[in-house]
């Protein structure tokens, strides 16, 4: 009975960041017309800010943190290791994209780039919303559950835009577009309910699990998203977007 509990709370709490999530990538859908070159690259910029900023505030310090608190390794190592990990990852998946397709096209393998790495992203978030609704359904930190789910509920919001207007911009429908953000969010409801259910086997690997995601989201920051946003309004839009991100994690963190 208790499990059944934890279960549902965890899958309220994610499901609050998944529908955050899916509001973010709905903005697809207040923009007509095809968009400007300046507004591309601002567009362009204003993701990779998001994700350089969610990579450290969201992943890499709360992995550090976390391999502190669990030992006996040095909070640096889970950190660093987990890091060149997500890295390699992303680049053996950018080697093999062009493979997988047989006429290969630029923005088929930056889209699916960048909606693997805010993927990756959103897996450590639900699993870290799961287990605190889970303990709040034993009688244990509510309000901080709560809080949890709300700040990392706002920082989906503008990861949805980061995929949907993107992809948007490379020619995909308003409705695929919308789709692509939706489905970046899905595994944190997914993610949430299985980390209840194996939560002994898997809290050690948290501060892996958040340094591996960073490592993949800042693959694609400088791989893909920087070099194609370069210029005035690429800088502007990297700057707002890193700000939004930063002021989210340390005010609702």
């Amino acid at each position: 009975m208790r499990m059944l509990r934890s279960l549902g709370w965890a899958a309220l709490g994610t499901g609050f960041t998944f529908l955050m999530t899916t509001l973010g990538a709905a903005t697809v859908f207040f923009f007509s017309g095809e968009p400007q070159p300046k507004f591309q690259k601002a567009m362009l910029g204003f993701a990779a800010g998001v994700m350089t900023a969610a990579s450290v505030w969201s992943l890499l310090l709360p992995a550090i943190d976390q391999a502190l608190a669990e030992g006996p390794l040095p909070g640096w190592l889970p950190a660093a290791a987990g890091m060149l990990l997500g890295v390699v990852f992303l680049a053996v998946l950018d080697s093999l994209l062009p493979r997988l397709r047989r006429v290969p096209r630029e923005d088929w393998r930056q889209n699916t780039l960048l909606m693997t790495a805010i993927t990756l992203h959103n897996v450590p978030e639900g699993m870290a919303v799961g287990l605190a609704f889970a303990l709040a359904a034993g009688g244990e930190g509510l309000a901080g559950a709560a809080a949890l789910a709300m700040g990392i509920g706002i920082q989906n919001f503008p990861e949805g835009a980061a995929i949907s207007l993107p992809l948007r911009q490379e020619g995909f429908s308003r409705r695929r577009a919308f789709w692509g953000g939706t489905l970046s969010g899905s595994v944190e409801p997914v993610f949430g309910v299985l980390v209840v259910l194996a939560a002994g086997a898997v809290h050690p690997l948290m501060p892996w699990l958040l340094s591996f995601a960073a490592g993949a989201m800042l693959y694609v920051v400088v791989e893909e998203l920087v070099p194609q946003a370069h210029s005035r309004a690429g800088t502007c839009g990297f700057v707002g977007g890193f700000l939004v991100m930063m002021v989210l994690d340390v005010a609702l963190g």
